[in-house]
């Protein structure tokens, strides 16, 4: 989800939830603490140099039950970081705390921002040799030097 699609949807809510991959929703009393700009500059495996860039939330819970943040201040808070970072209209990932510091992707149901698991991927799949998909292969086609009947031990 990008981020003027973020502000679109704050636009028309009267409070903010975002939802875990397991359904459960992160508590009501979170606060975000961070809206950045993320930028990876890297190689992959196939020698390509790559520059990645993301807005980053972060979502952190306090001891603070009475505290709500709500959508025209999270706005607010985007804004902000858009004019005093030079942020333009980017993917948004989001990071958690779970067992460590999770990071999700963001998607929006209409209700709720959801926090979708991210995966990692090999970016020269070209350059690997790996075969984009694993060939098929019937056994009854495969010829074979060797052959195991019943009795001769080989089984």
């Amino acid at each position: 989800m990008k981020l003027e699609e973020v502000k679109s949807a704050l636009s028309k809510l009267e409070r903010i939830a975002f939802e875990l991959p397991n359904g459960n929703l992160v508590p009501n009393h979170f606060h975000v603490t961070e809206v950045g700009k993320i930028t990876k500059h890297f190689i992959d495996c196939g020698g390509t140099v790559r520059n990645e860039e993301v807005v980053n939330f972060q979502l952190w819970n306090a001891d603070d039950y009475d505290h709500r943040l709500h959508p025209e201040k999270l706005v607010h808070i985007i804004e902000l970081s858009q004019k005093t970072l030079g942020i333009g209209d980017l993917e948004v990932e989001v990071e958690y705390q779970g067992q460590t510091i999770e990071k999700f992707a963001l998607d929006f149901d209409g209700n709720n921002f959801l926090l979708t698991s991210k995966e990692t991927d090999c970016l020269a799949k070209d350059n690997c040799g790996i075969p984009t998909e694993k060939p098929k292969v019937k056994l009854s086609e495969i010829q074979s030097t060797q052959s195991c009947t019943p009795g001769s031990g080989c089984c």
